[in-house]
């Protein structure tokens, strides 16, 4: 199994993976604290909106959501901001645009149609070195977030309690939802729209189940995340399954462990 490591494809989709890992497995424990879960699921048909229409258009599919998605989660979350509307309600309608948009775009891309299940399952072979190229800058990017992490936290855990002390609460908010859309676009040639949700909420609700402080959660979801990343790539290519699938099953394994030792544990 170890000469895959000599395969550039498999090399390829292996550091994608990882590096996507780390910005996914720096975001979930916000996502499951913040109950944005049905954010990821609104965000991934906002990505596949975005594909269809760079199906559409002939252009690169990602290069396109990559913009659609980060608007859309913008969008949401001024909808939340701005409105007395609650923010599933904001996620349902654009979730619903987004279909609905996807729909016909993929509909008018005659001939591409056939394109897009790489997309929505995903694929190791799918992944170039302009996509390497992509997710390294982006997570070189997402550094800036690190200094944020205090402050989203604090936020996470007392909204009122932040404002008060003039944390940039907002900002900050617009920040995560455009963090939030990148590493899902980031993911899709990995794991598939399908399944690219996945990737944001299990490693933190795994770690969550385990931690005792935000900081343990934080620091578990990394290594939840790349270590479902390895093992789902290396069973895929062991098993010959699709590499989002298996990465998520791994993923799905490990919150299982961690359900047990909750469990034995006596839960918290």
């Amino acid at each position: 199994m170890l000469e895959a490591l000599a395969y550039p494809f498999f090399q390829r989709a292996l550091f994608a993976g990882l590096l996507v890992a780390l910005l996914s497995g720096f975001l979930s424990p916000f996502v499951v604290q913040r109950r944005l879960s049905f954010l990821g699921d609104g965000l991934a048909h906002a990505a596949f909106a975005g594909v269809a229409l760079g199906l559409f258009l002939r252009g690169e599919p990602l290069w396109l959501a990559l913009p659609f998605t980060v608007l859309v989660s913008l969008a949401i979350t001024w909808v939340k901001e701005r409105t007395e509307l609650s923010e599933d309600t904001a996620i349902g309608v654009f979730f619903a645009l987004s279909v609905a948009l996807g729909a016909v775009f993929l509909a008018k891309a005659k001939g591409y149609v056939g394109d897009a299940m790489g997309y929505l399952f995903g694929s190791l072979l799918a992944v170039g070195p302009a996509d390497l190229l992509a997710v390294g800058f982006m997570v070189l990017l997402a550094l800036f977030l690190l200094p944020l992490w205090g402050p989203l936290a604090y936020a996470t855990f007392d909204r009122e309690l932040a404002l008060a002390d003039r944390v940039p609460v907002a900002l900050h908010d617009y920040l995560l939802s455009a963090f939030l859309a990148v590493s899902l676009v980031l993911s899709v040639k990995v794991v598939g729209i399908l399944l690219v949700a996945a990737f944001l909420v299990i490693p933190g609700a795994a770690a969550r189940l385990m931690a005792r402080t935000f900081a343990q959660m934080t620091l578990l979801s990394l290594l939840l995340a790349l270590l479902s990343t390895l093992g789902g790539l290396f069973l895929s290519l062991l098993l010959d399954w699709p590499s989002g699938a298996s990465v998520v099953l791994f993923q799905a394994f490990l919150f299982g462990l961690a359900l047990v030792k909750a469990g034995f544990s006596g839960g918290k």
